[in-house]
């Protein structure tokens, strides 16, 4: 499998369409009931592909005049997991529907990284076979 055709298949543009703006701020009027309450956006990034992994990763990225380490983003993975607005079983069945070639057999999301004090990411690896035609 090659790693610039999925970088192609999953540019900016088109894992926007998954996982779009409008989400960072259903979550966080869902959370404190005002959108603007949030203090990072949230964007769904592509990787890399290593031997049968997708390694994709949500980057939490802090917005203008906010503290993104004071608002306890290690906790997130385990949000994000069960949260419908997140719902990470939806945008693994977007991606799976992307790439019919392979048979996503699992995911998995890691623990929350501090990249820089205004970026943290969340790694979100998907599992897959390819399918045999």
């Amino acid at each position: 499998m090659d790693k610039q055709k999925f970088s192609r298949i999953f540019s900016r543009q088109a894992l926007k369409k998954i996982f779009p703006p409008s989400k960072t701020e259903r979550f966080f009027e869902a959370l404190f009931g005002d959108p603007e309450e949030g203090a990072y956006d949230i964007e769904l990034k592509f990787n890399t592909l290593i031997d049968n992994r997708l390694e994709f990763e949500f980057q939490l990225k802090q917005r203008p005049g906010r503290c993104l380490a004071c608002n306890l983003t290690y906790g997130l993975p385990q949000v994000f997991q069960r949260h419908p607005i997140i719902d990470v079983e939806g945008i693994i069945t977007k991606i799976s529907e992307m790439i019919p070639e392979i048979n996503i057999t699992g995911w998995e999301l890691g623990y929350t990284k501090e990249i820089s004090p205004s970026l943290h990411v969340i790694p979100l690896t998907l599992f897959f076979i390819k399918e045999e035609n």
